[in-house]
């Protein structure tokens, strides 16, 4: 499969709390972070989610900080418990998105990469 991210991933074990914003009725989801970069995150859910749909989120970092984000979905596969999701930051501001990038050079650095 091809790459198409633009920013390096990092996996991250994680749970993140997201709802529909364009219902009336906003369910919060646990889903599994499966690894984050500067610009998206990829996750698994045990509902579906549509394609196109933004969703409101706040994704716990590995310094167990909480990112308030807002997702757009681009990518949707079945999994055999549930589905993988790929999702796009919408209007994440600079300094947040800083902050993931910082832990993606630092954990390059330790792994000699």
């Amino acid at each position: 499969m091809e790459e198409r991210r633009r920013n390096n991933r990092i996996k991250l074990t994680s749970t993140l709390l997201i709802k529909r914003l364009d219902c009336d009725t906003q369910e919060s989801v646990e889903i599994e972070i499966l690894d984050v970069s500067k610009s998206g995150v990829g996750f698994s859910c045990s509902k579906p989610l549509e394609i196109g749909a933004i969703y409101e989120s706040h994704l716990r970092i590995w310094t167990q900080e909480v990112l308030h984000a807002f997702l757009e979905i681009v990518r949707i596969e079945k999994a055999a418990d549930g589905f993988i999701y790929g999702a796009i930051f919408i209007g994440m501001p600079e300094m947040e998105a800083s902050r993931i990038q910082l832990y993606d050079t630092i954990n390059n650095l330790t792994q000699g990469k």
